[in-house]
């Protein structure tokens, strides 16, 4: 890619045929797939109906704990904390506990004393805490979407759609600390005092089973049925499956994360060292990119094209598919 004008446009013709979404089906209530890059939906089946999400719901508190409290902080659990009915960590009020393992025990063992005691000590209660929560839904842009409580239990004012849940587990999931604790099998987490050690199984079977499958979270009570938010990850390719009232959810997250892998790829739209020459002041000089630049694409698909701006000093080139931006990356001037 030389050229020595202050702005270009480079399309290449890959394909003028569409993407087909008919090919999976699930057995859930509400379901969806979306590609996580974009947000693009591969698949969905009545995903805007307002359901209970169960404990998926602590996606939410994880990820409101870890972006408003440090992870070595030392949580004093709240005697309010103690004996929520549901999953349980066996937290005792008074217990010195770090954040950390709090999360640990809130995704993996998705303890309801875990979420309380992170409600106590981030929001001063469930329901400062919950504000935040529905804050944070609000400012996702969510509407069907309201939380009145960190745990999942039932309530009629607890409430999401599988739609709403994937753009909360998309935002999780860009946070490396949360995508570190749920994608961890096992964690073995010291008490305080030195006397026992809790040990914390993650409940998504999902993360044995297979090696790109990198989250999330399990649900469960009578009146949800069984919700599952899972991700995936195959050589940089990334999708998010919701399923909720679902009662073979573990092979259909399987069919929806292969049904994604089958119609995307993983395109490099420009390799470290390539980018444009330019002329100024009567000299050439090279702007170029310094590390390969990739985008997760529909195998698929119509023009790529590359819009470049620089100068002697650099710029960048903005990648499009069609009129939407899938890519960015930053040209340096060197002589």
């Amino acid at each position: 890619m030389k050229k020595t004008a202050a702005a270009l446009i480079i399309a290449a013709i890959i394909s003028i045929c569409p993407i087909k979404s008919h090919a999976v089906g699930t057995s859930a209530e509400s379901a969806i797939l979306i590609e996580a890059q974009s947000g693009d939906v591969l698949y969905e089946k009545d995903a805007d109906t307002r359901r209970g999400p169960a404990s998926t719901t602590k996606i939410m508190t994880a990820l409101i704990a870890i972006e408003n409290c440090d992870l070595d902080k030392i949580v004093e659990v709240s005697p309010m904390a103690v004996g929520i009915e549901g999953s349980s960590a066996y937290l005792y009020a008074g217990e010195k506990i770090t954040m950390e393992s709090l999360l640990y025990a809130l995704l993996l063992q998705s303890a309801n004393d875990a979420a309380a005691a992170i409600a106590y000590e981030v929001g001063g209660g469930i329901d400062g805490f919950c504000a935040m929560m529905n804050e944070k839904a609000e400012s996702l842009g969510l509407v069907n979407t309201h939380f009145s409580n960190p745990h999942g239990l039932d309530d009629e004012m607890h409430y999401t759609t599988a739609r709403e849940l994937a753009i909360i587990a998309r935002a999780a999931m860009e946070n490396e600390t949360f995508c570190q604790v749920v994608s961890t099998v096992k964690k073995a987490v010291p008490m305080e005092d030195g006397g026992a050690t809790r040990v914390f199984i993650n409940h998504n079977r999902l993360l044995r089973s297979y090696d790109d499958i990198v989250g999330v979270k399990t649900g469960y009570t009578k009146k949800c049925g069984r919700t599952l938010v899972s991700a995936s990850d195959k050589d940089g390719m990334k999708f998010i499956a919701v399923t909720l009232c679902d009662g073979d959810d573990w092979r259909d997250h399987r069919a929806l994360h292969d049904y994604g892998q089958s119609l995307y790829e993983r395109v490099k739209l420009i390799g470290r060292g390539e980018g444009f020459e330019v002329s100024s002041r009567g000299e050439s000089v090279f702007v170029g990119c310094d590390d390969d630049v990739y985008a997760t694409l529909p195998r698929v698909r119509g023009e790529i094209k590359a819009v470049a701006e620089y100068s002697s000093n650099g710029g960048e080139v903005n990648f499009y598919l069609g009129k939407k931006l899938v890519g960015r990356a930053e040209l340096h001037g060197k002589k």
